[in-house]
């Protein structure tokens, strides 16, 4: 029974493996592909010419080094980052409609933001920190007022959460309404997701960080397996439920907090990832996490080259692209209540 148990972990460890690297070659041959499309015609033998070192002329170096690829990179890790806190909240709350977006904490984020600016921190530390404190205020505010005495009730705190992201989205237009500081309307744009003042210092910044958030969100899949059974059970189980909950909510808070100061609102990422990589994989999280995030960078950046690309030479805010296919795959999910997991 030992040797028959061994050789299942050993095969399932396989096969995350083996579909993880084909999720990231996917990933790869996609971010390549965005490079050839934008405003300017790039071919694939100018970008074989860049990577061998026999250089194309100055113009396509520099839109290819310098604007397309910060911003392909960037894509990748916020549509990980957002496809990560998707896939948590979704696991948490026992609940295929919940994503950051809709549970208010990317509008909570963004509200941190805000203050940041008219605080006049810089972009580089004191915004992304104003940044998680939203985040992580939202999330709090979302458990504490979608909280009863008996538990948590998804559907609850699915509707609180809508509320506070109307809230905070209301204060965040206010603020902009009323403000002269030019970097407040600037930002109009950026809500709607903006990626399009990438460079690769925010990669550098944000990639480790959400990195390392996988990592140790993956060291609880386990975890995720049994609460998605219900809390109850997974405490009889061994599972330090409220232990777990807390870490991966302030996990989750720094994550999304961190690429929404530089991205901007990017909504339904989280929420429709997680539930195709679900519908196709099943709901293994040592499986569905890495799929997720895999997936989730995928989306994202196919998203952001239709945004630049389909009404070239001007874009589109690549919050509007994922809206576009988000929406109506919310209302779906909404009107078949998408959910195999038994509500609160």
């Amino acid at each position: 029974m030992v040797v028959k148990t061994h050789i299942k972990t050993l095969l399932s460890r396989k096969k995350v493996l083996t579909i993880s690297l084909i999720m990231c070659f996917t990933l790869l041959l996609v971010m390549a592909f965005s490079l050839l499309l934008g405003t300017a015609d790039i071919s694939l033998n100018q970008v074989w010419r860049l990577l061998s070192g026999t250089h194309p002329d100055d113009t396509t170096s520099l839109i290819i080094l310098k604007i397309r690829l910060p911003r392909v990179i960037l894509a990748g890790l916020v549509g990980f980052a957002l496809s990560l806190g998707g896939v948590v909240f979704q696991a948490l709350l026992r609940n295929p409609l919940a994503d950051p977006f809709i549970l208010g904490v990317s509008s909570g984020s963004a509200f941190g933001a805000i203050i940041g600016i008219i605080l006049g921190f810089s972009f580089h530390l004191g915004i992304p920190v104003m940044s998680f404190g939203g985040a992580l205020l939202t999330i709090n505010l979302v458990m504490l007022i979608g909280t009863r005495k008996m538990g948590m009730e998804s559907s609850t705190i699915l509707l609180t959460g809508v509320i506070i992201n109307a809230f905070f989205t209301a204060i965040i237009m206010f603020f902009i309404s009323i403000s002269a500081d030019s970097r407040l309307h600037t930002m109009l744009f950026w809500l709607y997701g903006d990626l399009s003042q990438s460079h690769f210092t925010q990669s550098a910044i944000i990639a480790p960080v959400v990195l390392i958030a996988a990592f140790v969100l993956y060291g609880f899949a386990r975890d995720l397996n049994l609460i998605t059974s219900g809390e109850e059970s997974a405490f009889q189980l061994g599972v330090e439920v409220e232990k777990a909950k807390r870490i991966c909510f302030l996990l989750v808070s720094l994550v999304i907090g961190l690429v929404v100061s530089f991205s901007g609102l990017i909504g339904f990422v989280g929420l429709i990832v997680p539930h195709l990589g679900r519908m196709a994989f099943g709901s293994d999280h040592r499986l569905l996490i890495p799929v997720s995030c895999f997936g989730g960078a995928i989306f994202l950046v196919v998203s952001d080259t239709m945004a630049r690309w389909v009404i070239s030479p001007s874009e589109l805010p690549v919050g509007v692209i994922t809206a576009f296919v988000g929406a109506p795959f919310f209302i779906t999910l909404l009107r078949k209540k998408g959910s195999q997991w038994d509500r609160s």
